[in-house]
């Protein structure tokens, strides 16, 4: 029996079932079911009204954090479909995730995403930064180990297995911000009087996958790798950005952020050209005659007609096709330091993919991201993120609703009492975060029988 069989039950196991000692299902039945939790969760269901890049009110066309969570889970798929077709023989196959198992993983990966984007993360974080930070990878693991509404305690309960796959950064936030002095440093200044005056590029947070809340799911989680295994996988190492970080990561976990840069690098790109934010010869200077893409053309000039095309059909096949690029030039690598085959295994893009990749989601970073229309709807979102954090701190029990005050008036701890201010925050949808604000701030607008 492979490796991989015998170890199936344990890498099926639930946390609940840890708990109570109860016996593993197999692995059809409970990947099957992570996805359906996942579905069905409230969580993602706000994701239809979270912003992707751009103002949910532009258009029904273009992407939220729902259809780009929906959009990873189907490339995730083909990621995995292609890594079989072309892997007959290979030891790899007895380790590759079900399609269930990626499709989990892949529309989990944004659970944790709270309102306006990275623009309400780094709020969140400056508002929580002495009381255990915020990061929208760790509040993904927390809505999974513990918000999420399946269990009483547990959250939505996933396998072992299907939380590794979310755990970009396998990293507690406490540890990592310890190792930067100088942020530690700064964590001491005093609130800010006026919010407009802060400068919000201070408080961007570290890459940790997991808050001190979840420590110990995060170690059931990794409780069936050796010891020299875990050490390596959790190591810290310096970066340029000031924050240590972790250097690896599991197989699933490649897999879906694979998926999550084809995503971003291509579908986005769709919706850049399509509101005009993106022009030809924008494309034709800064990607066809690229040195990179010159180096590595894997598409020609008809590529360049179908993006552009005023025919939505053309640029769709355009995208399309795109897609169907990089996915089919996926591979498996092995990364000899580890002993786990969940470790060990890599899936990785070919060199010229890659690179075209890299190029694509610097392009859209470049002239998308950072454009000052879409900077300054981030900047509005901070400035709402932390008038309500504000509020919602000076006022709980007039001010939360009476089931997020009856938490908050039950925590042990004032860390703890801010963290369930944090938790309400975070699962906000931008609209429900736009008319509470409206509420308690536009004169004009509310009403008592408006319902928080």
């Amino acid at each position: 029996m492979h490796r991989a069989l015998q170890e199936e039950k344990d890498w099926t196991q639930r946390y609940t079932d840890f708990l109570e000692n109860q016996a593993s299902r197999e692995a059809r039945i409970v990947y099957q079911r992570d996805r359906a939790r996942v579905i069905h969760s409230a969580s993602f269901r706000r994701l239809q009204a979270k912003t992707q890049i751009f103002g949910l009110n532009e258009s029904d066309f273009y992407r939220t954090r729902l259809t780009h969570s929906m959009e990873v889970a189907q490339i995730g798929s083909g990621l995995v479909e292609q890594l079989i077709t072309v892997g007959d023989g290979k030891d790899y196959l007895d380790w590759l995730p079900s399609f269930y198992l990626i499709e989990a993983i892949c529309l989990a990966h944004d659970l944790g995403h709270p309102p306006y984007g990275h623009g309400g993360e780094v709020a969140l974080n400056y508002m929580m930064r002495m009381h255990g930070g915020f990061e929208g990878n760790a509040q993904t693991l927390r809505i999974l180990a513990r918000l999420g509404e399946y269990t009483p305690k547990n959250g939505i309960d996933l396998s072992r297995r299907a939380t590794l796959g979310v755990l970009k950064y396998p990293a507690i936030y406490d540890e990592v911000i310890a190792l930067n002095e100088a942020y530690q440093s700064q964590m001491q200044e005093p609130d800010a009087f006026d919010f407009r005056t802060l400068d919000m590029s201070r408080w961007y947070p570290p890459k940790a996958s997991v808050f001190l809340e979840e420590k110990a799911q995060f170690e059931w989680v990794l409780d069936l790798f050796s010891d020299s295994d875990k050490e390596l996988f959790t190591q810290l190492k310096p970066n340029d950005k000031g924050f240590h970080k972790t250097q690896y990561k599991a197989l699933d976990t490649t897999i879906m952020e694979l998926a999550d840069d084809i995503a971003y690098g291509i579908h986005d790109l769709e919706d850049a050209v399509a509101m005009g934010m993106v022009n030809r010869e924008l494309w034709q200077a800064e990607v066809m005659e690229h040195p990179d893409f010159k180096c590595y053309p894997l598409w020609d000039e008809v590529m360049t007609e179908r993006l552009f095309s005023p025919r939505s059909k053309d640029r769709k096949h355009a995208i399309s096709k795109m897609v169907g690029i990089m996915v089919e030039s996926v591979h498996i690598d092995e990364n000899e330091v580890f002993e786990h085959p969940l470790l060990r295994y890599q899936a990785k893009l070919g060199e010229a993919e890659m690179t075209v990749l890299e190029l694509l989601k610097t392009f859209v970073y470049i002239h998308v991201i950072t454009l000052p229309e879409v900077k300054g709807m981030e900047y509005k979102g901070q400035l709402i993120t932390l008038d309500l954090f504000k509020s919602l701190r000076a006022n709980p029990q007039a001010l939360l609703p009476r089931n997020t005050f009856m938490k908050y008036d039950r925590a042990e701890s004032e860390r703890d009492r801010q963290r369930v201010i944090s938790d309400y925050i975070a699962g906000m949808t931008n609209t429900y975060a736009s008319r509470m604000y409206e509420k308690f701030f536009t004169a004009s607008q509310g009403s008592i029988f408006d319902r928080i």
